[in-house]
């Protein structure tokens, strides 16, 4: 479905909804990690673009001093009070009671609002669902109170929402390139110091798909975690303020806390940062075969270290890599894992081919319908009307 189309169906369902047209329609886009998983909450790099798949929020203020959110995903309608402010249900409302918490503290004007929500980004598929919805609030919440935030104000303020409300503590890079992603480019994300440089996907010759498992582990949000705690405990042993500072050399110093698993995390970690950075450079210079190399070397790290793959991710990965003579030039899973999506770069000429012929390999292999789509590096959030 086409963004204006989107736009177009949420703005209508908000009519029979509120009784008037909405007055501000926005839109948030989800994103995909070529390369650099599991480094940015470890001040390492990233290298995510926004994807052509959108949160829009159709809405207005009101004088009510509550929120009503209505979800055309879920079916459900959220209202809660701006006084007191704090977690509820439904679960998709946190991340907008958290953005509408932060932003009235900048904001105290802001007295209530009401919206009509619709989604084309998958839910719990690592294509940051959560971040679009949080940055299409926050930029929502900016066209109705005239006051626009600086971009990085903006994206800590979202991260900020999903910490104290939806109690993940992610990392930066989901909100962030929500917010800065350029059209035909990659961002190649320093989250140390939280600045980025935009890295051109060099003419039409290749194309992203997202090939959607359709599978999400229970387990995912506190294996999260866990890799997080072990991060921590590496650097804590290295005596460093964090893996972004550690070399390969120094992870041998690691064997003192006679720990394989927190070992294997850290190598998971140095390693990527250093392909993010390879992969950054191959991607400007149209090295596909480079750059495929480092996306197959990511997902072996991510399985094998860092252990967050899945027999369904494997298998993507593995029917991809076999069909490098129809065109694919890499593929990794993405996301925090245990489930949900894969990257793929292909060439473009050949998405078609590929979208009929990865979806039958898989689906001949696990029984299970994938969706995939593909899709080209897109702008951030922005205001449609």
């Amino acid at each position: 479905m086409s963004l204006e189309l989107m736009a177009k169906r949420t703005a209508d369902l908000y009519g029979k909804c509120f009784g008037q047209p909405p007055r501000w329609i926005v839109a948030a886009p989800g994103r995909v990690n070529i390369i650099g998983e599991h480094t940015d909450y470890n001040q390492g790099f990233v290298l995510p673009m926004a994807i052509e798949r959108y949160t829009v929020f159709a809405g207005d203020g009101n004088n009510r001093r509550e929120v009503v959110m209505h979800s055309m995903t879920t079916g459900d309608t959220a209202t809660f009070a701006l006084k007191n402010l704090k977690p509820g249900s439904p679960a998709w409302s946190n991340y907008i009671r958290g953005v509408t918490f932060h932003f009235r503290k900048l904001s105290p004007r802001l007295a209530g609002f009401q919206a009509v929500i619709d989604s084309t980004v998958p839910s719990s598929g690592g294509l940051s669902s959560s971040a679009a919805l949080e940055v299409g609030a926050a930029t929502l919440l900016e066209a109705i109170t005239r006051q626009t935030l600086e971009p990085l104000k903006k994206v800590l303020l979202c991260q900020k929402a999903e910490h104290d409300f939806a109690g993940v503590p992610c990392g930066i890079m989901d909100q962030y390139t929500s917010v800065m992603a350029r059209k035909g480019h990659a961002l190649l994300l320093d989250c140390r110091t939280n600045t980025s440089t935009p890295v051109l996907m060099p003419g039409d010759d290749v194309v992203v798909l997202i090939i959607n498992t359709t599978v999400r582990r229970r387990v995912g949000d506190v294996e999260y975690s866990t890799r997080r705690a072990q991060c921590e405990q590496a650097s804590e042993a290295l005596g460093l303020p964090s893996l972004r500072d550690a070399t390969i050399q120094d992870l041998s110093a690691l064997s003192r806390i006679r720990n394989p698993v927190v070992h294997r995390r850290a190598r998971h970690v140095v390693t990527e940062i250093e392909r993010t950075l390879q992969a950054a450079r191959a991607l400007e210079a149209a090295d596909w075969t480079t750059l495929g190399e480092l996306m197959y070397a990511s997902h072996e790290s991510l399985r094998v270290d860092y252990e967050v793959s899945c027999l369904e991710l494997d298998a993507v990965v593995e029917i991809a890599r076999s069909l490098a003579g129809d065109g694919v030039i890499g593929c990794r899973m993405t996301g925090a894992g245990f489930g949900g999506c894969a990257v793929c770069l292909v060439k473009s000429d050949a998405a078609t081919h590929l979208i009929r012929r990865i979806g039958w390999l898989y689906e001949y292999r696990t029984g299970i319908q994938p969706e995939i789509f593909s899709t080209r590096p897109a702008s951030g959030a922005r205001i449609l009307e």
